[in-house]
């Protein structure tokens, strides 16, 4: 089957026209166009809700049009429509949601409400054409959860953040050094050149059992770092962000260690694999570190191309089509969702700040 997908839940907009294989298997990407809204929002060090909004509205209806033109195809050679459908920032993810209703329902098209976050977790099977169950860790701006895919729409979480996510944490680091925005690539970059022995860092939580996460306390430090050696120079930056990204690194490989014991009486030999998606996959040195811990575990480590860790088109055609290949589809009323957890029935987390 061939779906359109949109997705608009956040600061890209993004359509992609994605076929899936009749008896199942790898996917294709036949397209997969995105808009950056970068350069609207970096004077604000963050996105800001209402320009997302409004770019989004500006762009998509070209984008839609680029997917499809670019795939080879038009509405007709299309199977069905998927669009995010939550969570995200809300004014973004109805103009998506809404534009994708309107297109089904003038087509009589199936229509396909998307959790943005399965579009990350089913990313792997698109590109890797994994078996179920797999490990995956996902690390985004708004996320940081540790959770076994079962399958499509089932999963288990085994752990999340108790205050901030990790790419919140890159950004906010990024923001007070003045790094300028997206902070995580920021961050990356200037890391390359610094000392990371040079300052002292907490790791939250490491040695803990379990298989939450913490970053405030770690955020929090970074900023008293920098207060302390005020004026920053660019070797104090540089140091200051490699001594973070080291941190970051070690958090997560502990919590991944945890995770993949944990995982072990639930995953059977022959799939343990560590997926790793969400924007923050597309840190490398995160990447190399997780990718020793989950060999040392026995676990084979996948991760998808650079492209497809950041929010696009093509992830959120594919969850679609997952779903449609089981005959999930949705009716045309179907809301957007400011939250929508994977695991609807993990305990509530709990901590300073945390988000829900």
């Amino acid at each position: 089957m061939t779906i359109l997908g949109i997705e608009t839940s956040c600061d890209e907009t993004a359509a992609a026209v994605v076929r899936r294989p009749a008896g199942g298997g790898r996917g294709e990407i036949l397209s997969n166009a995105v808009f950056s809204q970068i350069e609207a929002h970096a004077p604000f060090g963050g996105v800001v809700p209402e320009i997302a909004a409004r770019a989004h509205v500006e762009h998509l209806d070209g984008l839609i049009a680029r997917a499809l033109r670019d795939a080879g195809t038009d509405f007709a050679g299309v199977d069905g429509i998927a669009a995010t459908a939550g969570p995200g920032l809300i004014g973004g993810v109805i103009v998506g949601l809404m534009t994708a209703k309107g297109i089904a329902a003038a087509r009589g098209l199936p229509f396909i409400a998307v959790n943005h976050l399965e579009g990350h977790a089913l990313t792997a099977r698109l590109t890797d054409d994994l078996p179920f169950p797999y490990l995956l860790l996902l690390v985004s701006g708004g996320h940081s959860q540790l959770l076994v895919v079962e399958g499509v729409g089932r999963y288990r979480r085994l752990g999340t953040t108790i205050d901030d996510a990790v790419g919140e944490a890159f950004d906010k680091v990024a923001k007070l050094m003045g790094l300028g925005y997206p902070g995580g690539p920021a961050v990356e970059r200037i890391a390359r050149e610094g000392d990371g022995a040079r300052f002292a860092l907490p790791r939250p939580m490491l040695g803990r059992e379990g298989c939450d996460f913490s970053f405030s306390g770690l955020k929090t430090a970074v900023r008293q770092l920098a207060e302390a050696h005020a004026p920053l120079s660019e070797e104090d930056k540089a140091d200051i962000a490699a001594a973070f990204q080291i941190a970051v690194a070690d958090v997560l490989s502990d919590r991944c260690e945890n995770a993949m014991a944990a995982a072990n009486d639930i995953i059977p030999p022959g799939h343990r694999r560590l997926v790793v998606a969400g924007g923050v996959a597309a840190n490398m040195v995160l990447r190399e570190r997780l990718m020793v811990s989950a060999h040392a575990f026995g676990y084979e480590f996948v991760v998808p191309p650079l492209k497809l860790c950041t929010d696009n088109g093509a992830m959120i055609a594919w969850a679609g089509a997952e779903r449609m290949a089981l005959g999930l589809t949705d009716p045309i009323d179907t809301g957007p969702r400011a939250r929508w957890p994977l695991d609807p029935d993990a305990a509530p987390a709990r901590g300073a700040g945390v988000k829900a």
